[in-house]
C-alpha cells in the first residue's frame, strides 16, 4: 500500500509518497499548484502506482481542498479526509517543533498508517458531495436564523423607544400588520398624527388567517397616549432593519425549499422519527457524513460532542462530568433543537426523560440522555434503512 500525504493550501499544495510496509518516503515532499494542470501532474506521478495500492489522505479543513477532493474521487482514487487536530496532535505526540507545508505531507502519511482498529480518517465518496452541498444550506439555514435574531432584537429596541407600548397590543410579532404599521409609519407620533383612513390601509389584507381584533382607531389612541420618544434616526432605524428582516425571510425560505427537495431525494429513515422534520433530519445526516464511517453508535454520539468526558484514576472516579462539545456545533445545536419535539411526540422518549429526572438529573443533563439514546436510534435506522417503530423501543 503506498501513503500520499497531500496538505492543502490556496495557490499550491504539497504531497509526498510514502510505502506503508517500510515506511520508506518514495517521493520527497513537492508541489503543484491548484489548478487543472497541477492536478494532472499529480496523477501523472501517481500513475506508476496502481489505483487500488493508493490511499490519498488530506485535511478535512477550511474550502480549499473541495476541487482537488473531487477531482480524486471522480478519478476513482481512494480519498481519507483527516480532522486537523489530529494530525497536530501525531506532530507533537513525535516531538515535532517545526511546522511547515512539507513536514505536514509526511505527518499526514503517519496518520494514514495508523492501525484500521484506530484510524485516525475516514473514507470519503462521489456522493459524498450531495451531503457536501446539504451541509451548506443547513449551516447557511443556521447562520440566517442567528441574523435575523440579531436584526429582531435590534428592531425591538428601536420600538421601545419611540412606541413602548407597540408590542402590548399585538398578540404576536412579526404579523403583517405589525410589519405594515412599522414600515408605514416607524414611531408613535407619526401614527398620532397621520389621518386614520390612511391608517386603516395598513390593515387591509386579504385572507382570513391574517386578521387581528386591533383596529386603526385603537392603535391611533394608544399612539397617542404613548410615552415614546420622537426620533427621527430610530423611524429610519427601523424601516431598514425591516427590509433586512424580510429579506432574510425570503433566503430562508429559498433555502428551506432546496432543503426540503434534498430531504425528499434523501428519502432517510430518520424522518419516520416524530418531531425530526425534513431540515433537522437533512442537516443531521450531512453533518454526519457517510454512516459507514462510524462502526457503532458510540461512534456518532463522540462526533456529535454529547458524550460526556469520562476520567478515571486509581482512586478517583469523576462524577457528573460535562459533554466535551467537541465536534460539529451545528450538529449538536440541531440535536438540542429538536430533542424536545422529539420526547413530547413519542411516549418511549418521555418516559426516558422522565425517569432521568426522577434519578436527580436536571433538564438539560436529562435533555443530553435522550439526545444519546436518539442518536443511538439514527444510527440504527441509518444502518439498516429501518423504519422508526416506537414498539420496538418498549
Amino acid at each position: 500500500m503506498k501513503l500520499v500525504g497531500i496538505d492543502i493550501g490556496k495557490n499550491k499544495h504539497f504531497f509526498c509518497i510514502m510505502d506503508k510496509d517500510s515506511g520508506e518516503v518514495l517521493l520527497q515532499p513537492s508541489s503543484f499548484s491548484n489548478t487543472k494542470d497541477g492536478f494532472d501532474s499529480l496523477i501523472q506521478k501517481l500513475s506508476s502506482y496502481s489505483k487500488d495500492s493508493i490511499l490519498i489522505g488530506m485535511e478535512d479543513t477550511g474550502h480549499y481542498y473541495f476541487a482537488l477532493l473531487k477531482y480524486l474521487l471522480e478519478k476513482n482514487f481512494t480519498v481519507a479526509l483527516i480532522n486537523p487536530k489530529t494530525t497536530d496532535y501525531t506532530r507533537k505526540m513525535q516531538n515535532g517543533i517545526t511546522k511547515n507545508d512539507k513536514l505536514d505531507t509526511l505527518t499526514i502519511c503517519d496518520v494514514l498508517d495508523t492501525p484500521v482498529r484506530k484510524k485516525q480518517y475516514r473514507i470519503t465518496k462521489v456522493n459524498s458531495f450531495d451531503l457536501y452541498e446539504q451541509k451548506q444550506l443547513t449551516r447557511h439555514h443556521h447562520n440566517l436564523k442567528e441574523e435575523l435574531n440579531v436584526y429582531t432584537n435590534r428592531l425591538q429596541k428601536c420600538i421601545d423607544i419611540v412606541f413602548p407600548e407597540f408590542n402590548s397590543l399585538f398578540s404576536s410579532k412579526y404579523g403583517i400588520i405589525y410589519m405594515n404599521v412599522l414600515k408605514t409609519f416607524g414611531s408613535a407620533e407619526n401614527i398620532a398624527s397621520t389621518d386614520i383612513r390612511t391608517i386603516r390601509k395598513c390593515f387591509e389584507i386579504k385572507g382570513r388567517g391574517n386578521r387581528i381584533s386591533l383596529t386603526a382607531q385603537q392603535l391611533k389612541d394608544s399612539a397617542k397616549s404613548s410615552i415614546g420618544i420622537s426620533s427621527a434616526a430610530e423611524v429610519i432605524k427601523i424601516k431598514h432593519l425591516i427590509s433586512q428582516i424580510e429579506l432574510i425571510n425570503e433566503q430562508l425560505a429559498e433555502t428551506d425549499k432546496k432543503i426540503e427537495e434534498f430531504s425528499i431525494q434523501n428519502n432517510s429513515p430518520i424522518l419516520s422519527i416524530p418531531g425530526i422534520s425534513h431540515f433537522s433530519g437533512t442537516s443531521i445526516l450531512a453533518e454526519l457524513g457517510e454512516i459507514s464511517n462510524y462502526s457503532k453508535p458510540s461512534k456518532i454520539i463522540k462526533a456529535a460532542g454529547v458524550a460526556p468526558y469520562h476520567y478515571e484514576s486509581s482512586q478517583y472516579n469523576a462524577q457528573h462530568t460535562p459533554i466535551t462539545k467537541k465536534g460539529s456545533p451545528y450538529l449538536r445545536k440541531t440535536l438540542y433543537q429538536i430533542i424536545l419535539p422529539v420526547i413530547n411526540n413519542n411516549p418511549v422518549f418521555k418516559q426516558y426523560y422522565d425517569l432521568k429526572i426522577s434519578q436527580g438529573k436536571g433538564h438539560r443533563c436529562a435533555c443530553g440522555h435522550c439526545v444519546r439514546k436518539l442518536l443511538r436510534i439514527i444510527y440504527h435506522l441509518s444502518s439498516t434503512n429501518q423504519q422508526f417503530d416506537d414498539a420496538l423501543l418498549r
